[in-house]
């Protein structure tokens, strides 16, 4: 019996060993903290009706795992999958729509469109599968000028735009909590608002950014589709920005949140990236960078 038991604790050993010598790209967790496979993520994603994927900008990992994702549940979603994109400013729309319905050649999109400079490596892949599958593509950021407004000015100086501006940003007035954490934590990342007015503008610009990007969702989203929607992680972790918008104006959305992070070791999530999202990417920060 005893050798019995030794063998097991052997087996055990170089089972705890390997696991520690194994260098994955990238592991899974749950609400709760525990790993899972990509599989409980896709099926989760499948009964949602908006899937926010919360990315690190410059992470190869998670612009893979939006394509992978992306790519599997159009198997199912077929044409109900709506993809949209912070990457993308809602007065590019059009450039958008007739690059993927084939009007305009990709010179002419990529030359026009405000891209991103990472948009050969990260972004383009996901708008070539929709132009492949004929699928739509909704830029949903508000343009950076319209954001720029508020940061200088505040949500009221938006009501003096003329009605064709008000077209690209999320119905006025917006909406608007500043003691949710993820707005206060901006304050105090920049001192504090003793470190004068414009901190206390620099929220509402990201809020309108998310209140508009909410906006293109709900427009967009119709019965019987799915909208998969790319962001910067912020924008959504915690279930603030962009679903606390959505939550807003539709309590019974079934929204999945995705965060992504990056740890010097991956084998657990970290105190403070606990409970981000539905699902948390855990990358190592060791991982390669795209741009």
């Amino acid at each position: 019996m005893r050798t019995k038991h030794y063998f097991f604790l052997v087996i055990i050993l170089i089972f705890s060993t390997a696991l520690k010598t194994d260098k994955p790209a990238y592991i899974l967790y749950d609400l709760k903290g525990k790993s899972v496979k990509y599989k409980n993520l896709y099926n989760d994603a499948m009964k949602a009706d908006v899937i926010l994927f919360g990315e690190l900008h410059n992470n190869p990992i998670s612009h893979w795992l939006q394509l992978e994702l992306t790519m599997d549940m159009h198997k199912e979603s077929g044409d109900n999958l709506i993809l949209a994109a912070e990457m993308f400013e809602a007065d590019d729309q059009l450039l958008l729509d007739e690059y993927i319905s084939g009007t305009i050649r990709q010179r002419n999109f990529e030359d026009e469109a405000k891209l991103w400079k990472n948009y050969t490596t990260d972004y383009k892949p996901l708008v070539e599968f929709a132009k492949t599958n004929n699928l739509k593509f909704v830029a949903s950021n508000i343009p950076r000028r319209y954001a720029s407004v508020v940061h200088q000015r505040g949500f009221e100086a938006l009501e003096a735009l003329p009605d064709d501006a008000k077209r690209y940003i999320a119905p006025l007035p917006v909406a608007y909590d500043p003691e949710l954490p993820g707005y206060k934590g901006m304050i105090e990342m920049m001192g504090g608002m003793g470190a004068g007015h414009a901190n206390d503008n620099l929220p509402k610009a990201q809020a309108i950014k998310d209140a508009t990007m909410a906006h293109f969702i709900l427009q967009n989203l119709k019965p019987g589709s799915k909208v998969i929607h790319y962001h910067g992680t912020y924008h959504s972790n915690n279930f603030e920005g962009i679903y606390w918008y959505l939550k807003n104006h539709n309590p019974n959305l079934n929204i999945l949140t995705i965060a992504s992070v990056e740890q010097e070791e991956i084998d657990s999530l970290a105190v403070e990236n606990a409970k981000l999202a539905d699902y948390t990417i855990c990358v190592p920060a060791t991982m390669t960078k795209t741009h």
